[in-house]
């Protein structure tokens, strides 16, 4: 095997697949970066077993084989070299010989032979979407900060890729919150699959300034993201979703417009003095025209703020801070609607004029 390749390109294509190179003790293999080259074409593939990540790495030149390398040394390695130079590797035996200029190396390799096989997605058979790059990574971040980390509920540890009403909605909730968000207005094709969080924030990773679209597929129990010369693919979790749609309260009584940045202020103030009652504050909406914000009285003092707008029903509800705090941040216009009936209700919040994004958060027990 060889390849010839300047050192940026290697380096940046090195970094997308050596994140998931985490070798375990049962596996040492899963440490390894895989180089395949097949009629001149070149990929650099890792796996942690639930997911892969393959880049095809253009290059100068290359003669056809096969080898794995430890994929943190390998990157380390490159990272450290002249931006400049052309790198060399080549192999023979299980000895990988690297080459830059006045640079070289030697690096045990090993065969292929136990490197995973890879899982391979059904073009033909699959469902395949496009979206631009910006749009789809302004609606992932949004909804994924709502995912759950409770490993004893795997289907909230994902993210939900979902079609009705002819459109494809991506939501994720820990059960104390939820968000929702409308991806693609006009679909065809239906798809229901829970996509891991950690596999998106890869594909996160991935996206660089010069990509434009990115092309997602699910097959079975597979989705396949292609980011330029990056393809992640990775398993699907195995679960049933719950039916989110029935916590989105259709008719909240009390509905108030607020400024998204005063909003985030008076909560971040409230926040200080609440981190001895686990973060919880009160929002209430008190006619004709006073929408306050307050921590709970403890040891630390109380903070009590007001801001005005209109407001056609008094109402009351706790919530913990940091979720509040993370919705607002979450949105983007610089009004949004405030929307609650009563203490034990979900709350709704959503930008003023566009409506694809919807954030719910859960009351604390008052």
């Amino acid at each position: 095997m060889k390849i010839k390749v300047t050192q940026s390109k290697l380096s940046k294509a090195l970094n997308n697949v050596s994140r998931i190179a985490i070798g375990k003790v049962t596996l040492p293999i899963l440490n390894n970066v895989l180089i395949r080259v097949d009629q001149k074409k070149v990929s650099l593939i890792t796996t942690n077993l639930d997911m892969a990540v393959i880049d095809y790495l253009p290059v100068s030149s290359s003669e056809d084989g096969v080898i794995t390398v430890p994929a943190k040394l390998l990157a380390e390695f490159i990272s450290n070299l002249p931006k400049t130079e052309t790198v060399e590797i080549s192999s023979k035996d299980t000895k990988v010989s690297i080459k830059a200029g006045n640079y070289s190396s030697t690096i045990n390799g090993t065969t292929a032979d136990d490197f995973p096989e890879l899982p391979e997605i059904n073009e033909k058979s699959a469902v395949t979407f496009k979206v631009g790059v910006d749009e789809f990574k302004t609606s992932i971040t949004e909804v994924i900060i709502a995912s759950s980390n409770d490993l004893t509920r795997p289907a909230l540890t994902g993210v939900y890729f979902n079609t009705y009403d002819q459109k494809l909605a991506i939501a994720a909730t820990d059960g104390y919150r939820l968000a929702e968000k409308i991806l693609i207005d006009k679909v065809k094709s239906d798809v229901k699959a829970i996509v891991p969080a950690s596999s998106l924030q890869e594909v996160l990773r991935a996206i660089s300034d010069d990509i434009t679209e990115i092309e997602f597929s699910f097959n079975n129990d597979l989705a396949c993201f292609k980011v330029g010369e990056v393809e992640i693919i990775s398993k699907l979790i195995d679960a049933s979703y719950p039916d989110y749609q029935k916590l989105i309260p259709k008719n909240n009584d009390t509905k108030v417009i607020l400024d998204r940045e005063e909003l985030l202020r008076v909560t971040r103030l409230a926040a200080l003095f609440a981190k001895s009652v686990g973060g919880s504050i009160i929002c209430e909406a008190k006619k004709p025209d006073s929408f306050i914000v307050k921590s709970v009285a403890n040891e630390f003092g109380e903070n009590d703020s007001e801001i005005k707008t209109k407001v056609t029903k008094d109402s009351r509800v706790h919530f913990n801070s940091r979720f509040l705090i993370d919705a607002l941040n979450s949105l983007t216009e610089p009004e949004i609607e405030f929307s609650f009936s009563d203490r034990v209700s979900p709350t709704v919040l959503q930008n003023q004029k566009d409506r694809s994004y919807t954030h719910i958060v859960m009351p604390l027990n008052s």
